[in-house]
């Protein structure tokens, strides 16, 4: 009675132990200590636990060393002792009393340890086997009684409970390793950005997980589902280019029926043991030393899009559960999905890589259009935003294209918006018309010829400089009246001088008549205003003149030494001041009379725009190897741009007593002479500049 409470009392106890969080180790200690206690006469107890290749190591017991060994260094195959075999298919208790008279036993363990008797007795819980619990003694049989194996069986029952509590914590903490597992792939995986990337990614996982590098990744050619391409060996190489042509044939012959199956199936395959696979070729695994395989596909909304395959390929491998496999297949999915979405956006990346070249092609052309129009170019939104400006395109006040661009033209050019210009630009903004004209920007005097052409976001220009069309215009002007005044003076000058001849004449015979003394300060007056009017028709006649036969080679300097003297009498004469400075030149065909008149003419021109104390300066200078340049400045105030479109005109004069002839003649002079005058005026004063080329014997250009 007192045996039986101590036994309740100590399977209480490992009751309570268990329901504790005590580690599997030490409750299975108390199983056995308990047992030892129970069955006094046996010498040792020990509880073996499989292993992943079928056998069972020890793990506790009592003593843990016997014979030298501990333990943990006890292996027990079933396929090589027929009582751990029989317990196992059974699940029966087994009581060997006299193991010489037995001969299930395994005689090694039975021989090293001499063992007289064994209990061997299965763990397990509703049909499931969790380990092995073996007793025995050195000396004596243990003369076990039914009652005490019965006890032994209760306390290894409780082993089995402890086990399955055991597993069930195993389980949860494995399902959550699982959601964690899946969890940091699919974060990870969301952090790729190619292919290979997303591939390592399930490589580190899978090898964490089955505890193997040995992977190969196949991926289908996107055409031919039939041909697998490319392929990486483990998480450690690089990416190559792998083609079944290019394998070892016995390789791709062994393998290439199984990936098929993969393929059409899209099921995984596991072969634990390929030499118990008749699929395989065992000669090829032997020759590589491979002993497990697994093929597991990537499936992606039902598209098969390549394989991975992991290789024991040497030594027994460990046994995958089929909780690992099937995470694993997880693994293989959740980067399969990953895989098809870099796979899409690499597509939509080549597209939209083929379309930008295609957009930078077709750029780089209508710019090369834009850049070739040797007019300016630009292109403004609807906020008068600059957008395109070619590089013929002028930007006054020594802008750059990259100062203007994006940049409102009316606040970077505020004096344009109170022009023509500004009124005609808004009419095509405004309207969404074409329109064309001709306007002077207000910076630098240019002339542009304008054409505004509406389009969707604005409107784009094209500015053609006409200025020097607007100066052979001016030119044509003056030259053809300069040519109706010599027609004039040709037709009439003879018709007009013989009878103010006469009329002269006769008024000078009235003077000497005693009785018009009293009139003398009339025909003075009458005799001066003739001569005035025959210096007009002189005028005429010199503006009309085209002969050249009188010009002769000589220097342009000593002319202007010639004249000087003159100049600076009429200087002298208005308190002004007149500086020369002639360096060397190269001769000329000049007609020196002419040219003395044009010197007078733009000096005395000069000296009344200016005031007293003012200097006015006469230069000679070469330009160029085939030019010289007669320079004559004055500081008066600057000409204004009405004035000086229609300075050289016939009859055009700013002076109360001017005929408009000056200019003209020098203009007449100038063109006798195949040169031609500049006028260069601002806030300094005006410089009237002659260039004169050189010339042949003849005179011409």
């Amino acid at each position: 009675m007192e045996k039986e409470q101590t036994r309740y009392l100590r399977l209480a106890n490992i009751t309570k132990i268990i329901n504790t969080n005590l580690e599997l180790r030490e409750v299975l200690q108390h199983v056995t200590t308990a047992i030892s206690e129970e069955i006094v006469q046996c010498d040792a107890v020990g509880i073996y636990l499989p292993q992943d290749d079928g056998t069972y190591r020890g793990f506790v017991g009592k003593p843990e060393v016997i014979s030298g060994q501990t333990l943990d260094m006890q292996v027990i195959d079933p396929a090589e002792d027929m009582l751990v075999k029989e317990v196992i298919e059974t699940g029966k208790t087994i009581y060997i009393h006299d193991t010489s008279r037995d001969d299930r036993p395994d005689e090694r363990p039975v021989e090293d340890f001499k063992m007289k008797s064994i209990l061997a007795l299965p763990i397990s819980f509703e049909q499931e086997l969790f380990g092995l619990v073996f007793l025995f003694n050195y000396g004596s049989p243990m003369n076990l009684t039914e009652l005490e194996i019965q006890s032994v069986e209760a306390y290894v029952n409780m082993a089995a409970v402890a086990i399955q509590n055991a597993n069930i914590v195993k389980q949860q903490e494995w399902l959550i390793d699982e959601k964690q597992l899946l969890l940091d792939i699919t974060r990870d995986l969301s952090m790729c950005s190619s292919m290979q990337e997303g591939l390592d990614k399930c490589f580190y996982y899978l090898g964490k997980l089955l505890n193997n590098d040995n992977l190969v990744a196949y991926l289908l050619e996107p055409v031919n589902r039939k041909i697998v391409r490319s392929g990486k060996l483990n998480k450690e190489s690089d990416w190559t280019e792998i083609n079944w042509a290019d394998t070892n044939e016995d390789i791709d012959q062994n393998f290439r029926p199984l990936l098929q199956e993969v393929i059409e199936t899209k099921s995984r395959i596991f072969i634990e043991d390929v030499f118990a696979d008749e699929r395989l070729n065992h000669e090829v695994c032997r020759s590589v030393q491979m002993n497990s395989l697994l093929i597991m596909p990537f499936v992606s909304l039902g598209k098969v899009l390549g394989i991975i395959v992991v290789v024991n390929w040497a030594g027994k491998g460990p046994k995958h559960m089929e909780s690992k496999l099937k995470l694993a297949q997880s693994l293989v999915d959740t980067t399969a999905s990953s895989i098809a979405n870099l796979l899409q956006l690499d597509k939509l990346e080549n597209v939209v890589r083929e379309r930008t070249g295609e957009l930078a092609t077709a750029n780089e052309k209508l710019t090369s259009v834009i850049e070739s129009i040797t007019d300016g170019f630009i292109a403004l939104d609807k906020e008068w935003r600059y957008t395109i400006v070619n590089k013929h395109h002028h930007l006054p006040k020594n802008k750059t294209v990259q100062e203007v661009l994006g940049h409102n033209m009316w606040e970077i050019y505020p004096e344009a918006a109170e022009t023509a210009i500004y009124q005609k630009l808004y009419k095509a903004m405004e309207e969404r018309a074409p329109v064309n004209f001709e306007a002077q920007s207000v910076y630098e005097g240019y002339w542009y010829e304008i054409a505004a052409y509406p389009y969707e976001d604005g409107i784009c220009c094209i500015f053609k400089n006409i200025t020097e069309k607007k100066k052979y215009e001016r030119e044509l002007k003056r030259l053809s009246g300069l040519e109706l005044i010599a027609q004039m003076a040709a037709g009439i000058s003879h018709e007009i001088r013989n009878p103010m001849t006469t009329v002269r004449g006769f008024l000078q015979l009235l003077q000497e008549k005693e009785n018009f003394g009293a009139y003398d300060g009339y025909f003075d007056l009458m005799i001066e205003e003739i001569d005035r009017a025959n210096s007009i028709i002189t005028e005429f006649l010199s503006m009309g003149r085209t002969r050249t036969t009188d010009l002769q080679m000589m220097d342009l300097n000593s002319v202007v030494q010639d004249i000087v003297p003159l100049i600076m009498i009429d200087a002298f004469n208005q308190d002004k001041n007149v500086q020369v400075d002639t360096t060397d030149t190269l001769p000329l065909f000049l007609n020196p009379g002419e040219i003395r008149q044009l010197v007078v003419n733009l000096s005395r021109n000069g000296l009344e725009a200016m005031d007293k104390g003012e200097v006015l300066s006469i230069k000679t200078f070469r330009e160029g190897d085939d030019a010289v340049v007669l320079s004559i400045h004055n500081e008066g105030k600057a000409i204004s741009p009405e004035v000086l479109e229609k300075m050289g005109t016939p009859f055009f004069t700013t002076k109360d007593n001017g005929t408009g002839l000056g200019l003209g003649v020098c203009y007449g002079i100038a063109a006798r002479h195949g040169a031609t005058i500049e006028v260069d005026t601002g806030t300094d004063g005006t410089t009237f500049l002659v260039k004169f080329f050189t010339r042949n014997e003849k005179g011409r250009l």
